[in-house]
Parts: C-alpha cells; sequence; structure tokens
C-alpha cells in the first residue's frame, strides 16, 4: 500500500461507520500553527479544531476541541466537565493515554472513551476539520456525521 493510500484508524473508523470524509494531507513542519496550516490547505481556521487533553480534579480525564486559533478556557473547561479544576496532561502522558502523539491528536478513535466537549462554535458549521490521528494528516466531515461517531458536548470552552 503506497503512502497516498495509507489509512489512519480514524479513518479506518469513519470507513467502518459508514461516514463520509475528505482527507486532507499536508508536510510535516513544527514550526507551522494550526492557523498557519488551515490557511495553506485553504481552510477556515474557525473550522479547524485541535485536540486538547486534560485531567480534572478527580483525576479523570476530558477531551477538548477547539479552533486552532483560540485557546482553551480552564474554568470554563472545568465548568463543563463538573470539575473543580482541569489542567492540561503533561505532554509525555499524551501517547500511553491517547495512542496519539502530540500534533497528530484526535478526538476520535483514542485508546479509551472519555468524555468530549467541542467548543459550542462547533454547531455554527456545516462541517468541520480535526487531526485523523497522525501529524500531516486531517479529516473534514459533516458536523451531523461527527455527532453520529462521536458522543460530545457543545460547550463555551474558549478564552
Amino acid at each position: 500500500m503506497g503512502k497516498k493510500d495509507e489509512k489512519t484508524n480514524v479513518m479506518r473508523l469513519l470507513d467502518a461507520a459508514n461516514v463520509a470524509y475528505a482527507e486532507h494531507r499536508y508536510e510535516q513542519d513544527p514550526t507551522k500553527t494550526g492557523e498557519e496550516i488551515a490557511a495553506l490547505l485553504g481552510e477556515n481556521p474557525a473550522a479547524v479544531f485541535k485536540t486538547l487533553v486534560t485531567v480534572g480534579k478527580s483525576g479523570k480525564n476530558y477531551v477538548f476541541a477547539v479552533p486552532v486559533a483560540q485557546s482553551l478556557n480552564l474554568k470554563k473547561a472545568a465548568s463543563a466537565a463538573g470539575e473543580k479544576y482541569v489542567e492540561m496532561i503533561p505532554q509525555k502522558a499524551l501517547l500511553p493515554l491517547t495512542g496519539y502523539v502530540h500534533g497528530g491528536c484526535s478526538p476520535l478513535g483514542m485508546k479509551k472513551a472519555f468524555p468530549t466537549f467541542f467548543d459550542k462554535s462547533v454547531e455554527t458549521f456545516d462541517t468541520v476539520y480535526f487531526s485523523a490521528g497522525k501529524v500531516g494528516y486531517q479529516v473534514e466531515l459533516k458536523t451531523e456525521d461527527l455527532k453520529r461517531v462521536l458522543p460530545f458536548t457543545a460547550a463555551d470552552v474558549c478564552e
């Protein structure tokens, strides 16, 4: 199988659920921000979501997806999750916890299902983009299809 045909776990999950998606690939460049990658691919950065993994006071983990040009507000995130506080997990904990590396973390297909929250702006888009689970790979799918394959709560979680 050539690189062009390479499928990520996220793509295999979407295929198995019969969810239509478009895949987008870009040259890996650790100096580029999510906004720069969105611009490079001609995407609206407000519709491109980055995946952030947190841990609450209770010790439970939570996943937050926010537009690449925005930041997660930890107080709002804690409130959405019903926690006293949440904090980002250490980067070294990401791979063992989720199965994903920094820059290639997807809200879909983690080793374990965690409560997931998308910023409420997700509801304003017909289609959204997020990591396909590997650095340099993105998927684009209809928001209504995302809701079918990934139980999530839309909440005000950005700065």
